[in-house]
């Protein structure tokens, strides 16, 4: 049923592209957004604005960044003899949370799935295989969802580690088959990274 303004019904189907949200919760949203003053509506919208214009990507691990180099990768403190391999920020954020894991970080940005056209060079394999042909990393950790795509991308990853004679770890599967790091609580995610196995003692299980 079309919408008295054409204004609020752009916005709501603008808003309803948006993972997660039906129209419904849409419209619910843009007359929130019409309720509130005018400045914080601007500001609103420019935080948006500048997130997709001014976000990066790190040149060292992939994360998202606001500078050439995130923070993580930047900081002295962290241990730059491990690299935890993740499939995307989400996880990086759930590991985070835990302050179990003092390494860094290599976000692939996704994991294979041949059903949704995704190979090995649509991921940041690449950056990673290079990163390790530099040195100074000891250990490599995979810490990719419990799912045939995930799994799937751990043995391509810990086949062409294993080339480059870099040790590899998996997290503990505290986590149940088909479950995503993001939704695992910071205890059980925690506990996994601390109690992480060599990847062929994981796989021959």
């Amino acid at each position: 049923m079309p919408l008295s303004s054409h204004l609020l019904e752009n916005a709501v189907d603008q808003l309803a592209t948006l993972p997660g949200i039906g129209r419904r919760t849409a419209m619910r949203m843009a007359l929130h957004l019409l309720r509130r003053e005018l400045h914080e509506v601007v500001r609103f919208s420019e935080a948006v604005r500048k997130l997709r214009e001014d976000v990066r990507y790190c040149t060292e691990c992939c994360n998202i960044s606001d500078r050439p180099v995130c923070d993580i990768c930047d900081n002295p403190g962290r241990d730059r003899s491990m690299v935890c391999v993740v499939e995307d920020i989400r996880d990086v954020i759930a590991i985070e949370n835990t302050r179990q894991y003092k390494g860094l970080y290599h976000v692939l940005g996704g994991v294979i799935s041949p059903m949704d056209g995704l190979g090995p060079d649509d991921l940041n394999t690449k950056e990673l295989f290079e990163r390790i042909k530099k040195g100074g990393v000891d250990e490599v950790v995979l810490a990719l969802g419990a799912t045939l795509e995930g799994d799937t991308t751990g043995f391509y990853v810990h086949r062409k580690l294993k080339e480059l004679g870099v040790q590899v770890s998996q997290i503990a599967r505290g986590i149940s088959i088909g479950g995503e790091l993001e939704q695992v609580d910071e205890v059980t995610l925690g506990r996994s990274i601390s109690d992480r196995k060599p990847y062929e003692q994981m796989v021959k299980r």
